[in-house]
């Protein structure tokens, strides 16, 4: 017979949660595991006995609220009329950046004119509520402005 065994990493990406939340469970005694040089593994009947006895919305309730685990990446090109609109615009998505608030967490936000296309290209990386609160800015801006 077979005996596969999985390390903390394995058993995270499987079970959904965080690898430091199999490690607090292996501390406490939740779920048994061997040592093996610096690392944890788990036999896999162990695993199907702690997969059976963890409830899936347990799993969920500490993977974190879905806005939290969501990543957005953008790219937009606006059409402007010049250099004038193109720095207007680009300054008030800077000075927006640099207000934004705590929830917005780790973000970014590239701004670059293209004159021979007469465009901004905008690329924003960050969680939804970040990015929706960009994209509002945005055409909130562009829809007072009519160059």
């Amino acid at each position: 017979m077979r005996n596969d065994y999985y390390s903390v990493a394995q058993i995270a990406e499987m079970l959904h949660m965080h690898p430091k939340t199999i490690q607090r469970y292996i501390r406490e005694g939740r779920l048994q595991a061997n040592k093996f040089g610096k690392s944890w593994r788990v036999s896999g009947h162990e695993l199907s006995r702690f997969a059976e006895e963890t409830a899936p919305s347990q799993r969920k309730a500490q993977a974190g609220p879905l806005p939290e685990r969501t990543k957005v990446s953008v790219v937009m090109d606006i059409a402007v009329v010049g250099l004038d609109h193109a720095m207007r615009l680009i300054q008030s998505l800077q000075a927006a950046m640099n207000v934004k608030p705590a929830e917005y967490g780790n973000a970014s936000l590239f701004t670059q004119y293209i004159d021979e296309l007469s465009i901004v290209r905008l690329t924003l990386w960050g969680n939804l509520p970040f990015s929706a609160a960009v994209l509002d800015l945005t055409n909130t801006y562009l829809s007072q402005t009519k160059e």
